[in-house]
């Protein structure tokens, strides 16, 4: 099928394609907060977590702990109402691990989320440490009522690299989470990060490859953030590492894109690190202007997601 048909104007499988097409209309995300820790931060898996991660467990964005789940997806209702009309949207958990609780308090929360009538999609962000079979049944059921989504930070398939980042698992781990995951029907979403200190751009791909054939259904993409206040910040301090400007990004993007498999969708091409926080790259902070060059680079060169992929 001619891919500019198959998703409209995009050369990609972008996430708002994909929802429109199933829901008629596009879907608003609200960020959320359960209060959660991580097991890379009270010393079951490590401490101080992942080299890269902020003080607030990549949940920048996401509402206030302090605040029930209710009042937070009403909050968000009502920031995203100000700007345009919104009728849907995805309760996504964000901040931390938010399947690293006792399974009575992720009910609650969870359920809390998913009996919103305006909530059509509930997004689950984890590590693949945290899906006992406990878990695994609570998102099975919940998954009974409306799509349950759970993203995996996998960020890289390389070990060496793994554990530099302090990500604090192995990749048979991923492997065994994502399998259990497709047992029971879950929709999986994985997050890559890009240009990591010491990989090559072939490495980089060897981690699309290896995404194409674990089954997976999303992706996100992003190019690492050097954020204050992490151990990253510190080492770029003392010893600046390679840090791609938006050409040579999108450039990745591109090969990144034409080697996916078409049916995997992608959630993310950039990411939004907190202009407060961050301190490189700072062209990152202009998402709409990264976004446009990467379409009009797609256009110039051809490129389509799945261009390479069949071989």
């Amino acid at each position: 099928m001619d891919p500019l048909r198959r998703w409209s104007e995009k050369r990609y499988h972008s996430l708002d394609h994909a929802l429109r097409s199933r829901y008629g209309e596009k879907i608003y995300k609200i960020t959320l907060n359960a209060g959660m820790t991580c097991p890379n931060r009270d010393g079951t898996a490590g401490t101080g977590g992942c080299i890269f991660c902020s003080a607030m467990g990549s949940g920048d964005f996401a509402g206030a702990a302090g605040s029930s789940v209710s009042e937070q997806l009403e909050s968000g209702k009502k920031e995203l109402l100000e700007k345009r009309p919104v009728h849907s949207y995805i309760a996504y958990f964000q901040a931390f691990t938010n399947t690293y609780a006792p399974v009575a308090y992720l009910e609650k929360v969870f359920m809390e989320a998913i009996k919103d009538p305006d909530v059509k999609i509930l997004s689950i962000a984890t590590r693949p440490d945290c899906l006992g079979e406990d878990v695994l049944a609570l998102l099975e059921r919940l998954n009974r009522i409306k799509p349950v989504w759970v993203e995996l930070g996998l960020q890289t398939i390389h070990e060496e690299t793994a554990r530099y980042i302090r990500r604090g698992y192995t990749l048979d781990v991923f492997d065994t989470a994502v399998n259990a995951l497709h047992r029971i029907g879950i929709q999986t979403i994985v997050h890559v990060i890009l240009f990591l200190p010491g990989e090559t751009e072939d490495q980089m791909l060897e981690t699309i490859d290896y995404l194409n054939r674990a089954g997976i259904q999303g992706v996100k993409l992003q190019l690492l953030h050097v954020l204050k206040g992490t151990d990253l910040a510190s080492e770029y301090a003392a010893a600046p590492f390679h840090v791609p400007d938006m050409q040579e990004y999108i450039r990745l993007l591109g090969r990144c894109i034409a080697r996916l498999d078409p049916d995997i969708v992608i959630h993310r091409l950039t990411g939004d690190g907190p202009k407060d926080l961050l301190i490189a790259p700072l062209w990152t902070g202009a998402k709409r202007t990264v976004l446009n060059r990467l379409n009009q680079y797609l256009k110039e060169n051809d490129i389509w997601q799945g261009k390479e992929f069949y071989g």
